[in-house]
């Protein structure tokens, strides 16, 4: 990384959902801003059109799962299943990113998924869109807060965080972009 580039990533996890991601995208799109999102390949299969139009708008993506689970709960075997079966329904071999629901794993499993050629991609902004505890400006104050060069901001476009997501996103945008940084996508 180049320290006198000044970049973020915008990361939205949970996706895609038919009345979260759409009213995301459009953000994206107004303000120009690439991003990179984290989905559930059961999402996916429900909503490929939604996975479509991500990708033509040039968004990269990576997989979170078929189900959202946390593999904490299932053997080795199980948990890579439900990896490969998440990443295949992608239909990109190009890169295989990849983000743990939760942000966690067992240290088995990051061992396997780096063997087998994932990039496990986490974060160190967390905006905690899905708690409604959390509205725009106190998301806001969390992205000015932790914000460095480089950072991965975790978002999600899930119906969950929809409420708190939304409102929050173009102000974040528009202040990073004030304090000079760019946009990246993973």
């Amino acid at each position: 990384m180049n320290p006198e580039e000044r970049v973020v990533y915008l990361t939205f996890d949970d996706g895609p959902q038919p009345d979260t991601t759409p009213v995301i995208l459009d953000i994206l799109r107004e303000e120009a801003v690439p991003a990179s999102f984290f989905m559930v390949g059961a999402n996916v299969a429900r909503y490929p059109e939604l996975y479509e139009q991500i990708l033509k708008e040039g968004h990269s993506v990576g997989s979170h799962t078929y189900n959202h689970v946390s593999g904490f709960k299932l053997s080795l075997s199980a948990y890579m299943d439900e990896v490969k079966r998440g990443h295949a329904i992608l239909q990109t071999q190009e890169h295989k990113l990849f983000r743990p629901p939760y942000g966690r794993m067992t240290l088995r499993e990051k061992n396997t998924l780096l063997k087998q050629g994932y990039t496990i991609v986490l974060w160190d902004v967390l905006t905690h869109d899905w708690d409604k505890e959390y509205y725009a400006d106190k998301i806001l104050n969390i992205v000015k807060r932790y914000t460095r060069n480089g950072s991965i901001i975790n978002c999600h476009d899930s119906l969950k965080a929809k409420a708190q997501t939304v409102p929050a996103l173009r102000p974040m945008i528009q202040w990073l972009k004030s304090e000079g940084y760019a946009f990246g996508k993973l």
